[in-house]
This record gives structure tokens, sequence and C-alpha cells, in this order.
């Protein structure tokens, strides 16, 4: 059987070398492979198919019968890996905690422990009848969250 393993040390080189990073590789027990690659500057389907080959000529479909698919993250999906979060930095996003309700806000720093959200938000003020703006800012740790999606706007 295939493992995670064996395709990460198949397509790490190259993939380091193009300036892009694994997003996740999933092997299925019926050896059904999902690779999803992405890059800060993203990746068109010319790329998804080099990586496609490079997997496909390094076994034998004699020996291993396998389902391949080699994509980029689709929109609307949870960021996974680090450089998501980096190459996403400024963009609105939905942050559902483990702990609290979803809220919105701007990814507007990560490093390699957490991540900072800014959030627009109307606050009672003491002394005031009206709410006024504010802006607060979440710290995350990546584990306390359930799922972070970039907001795509039209």
């Amino acid at each position: 059987m295939i493992t995670k393993e064996q395709i990460r040390e198949i397509i790490a080189e190259k993939i380091e070398a193009d300036d892009c990073f694994i997003v996740e590789v999933k092997v299925s027990a019926s050896n059904k492979i999902i690779v999803t690659i992405d890059s800060m500057n993203g990746i068109g389907i010319d790329y998804c198919i080099q990586i496609s080959r490079l997997i496909e000529g390094s076994f034998d479909r004699d020996i291993e019968d396998f389902e391949l698919e080699v994509s980029t993250p689709g929109l609307g999906q949870p960021l996974k890996v680090l450089n998501q979060y980096e190459k996403n930095i400024g963009k609105d996003i939905e942050v559902t905690p483990f702990e609290t309700a979803p809220f919105k806000g701007k990814l507007t720093e990560v490093n390699e422990d957490n991540f900072v959200v800014e959030e627009m938000k109307k606050v009672k003020i003491e002394g005031k009848k009206k709410k006024e703006l504010q802006v607060i800012n979440h710290n995350y740790k990546f584990d306390e969250v359930k799922a972070v999606k970039v907001i795509v706007s039209f």
C-alpha cells in the first residue's frame, strides 16, 4: 500500500524548489491518493498536472493500483497549514472557535504558535446610549479553533 510519507518524499523536492507547499496528503485504504498543494501566488492546472505525473511515474501500475487527484485548496475550505495563514494575512476570515460563536474579522498576524484576528464590533460603552464601533483583537493558538476560512467576496 502507498503511504502519505512516500507521496510527500516524491514531491517534496519539486514543491520546495518551485516555492510551493503541501497542504495535505490523504491516502485511503483503497489507494485513493488526494494531494492538495498551494503557493503564495496560487497554482495553475498545469502545475497540478506536473505533480500528478511525477507521482504516477514513481509507481508501477501493475504492482500498485491507485487513483490520484492533485489539486489546490477549494474556495471556502478551512486553512490547514501555517503557509496558508501567512498567504492570507490582511484578508477577511471567519473563525470558528471551540468555546464561542463564530465571528468574522481580518487576519492581521501569524507566527508558529498562533494567529491574530482583528474584529470590528459594536460595543456598549458605559455612560453612552449608542453602541460604538471598536476594534477587538483576538489571539488564538491553532488548536483552539475548529476552523478558519477565508471569506470570498465578489
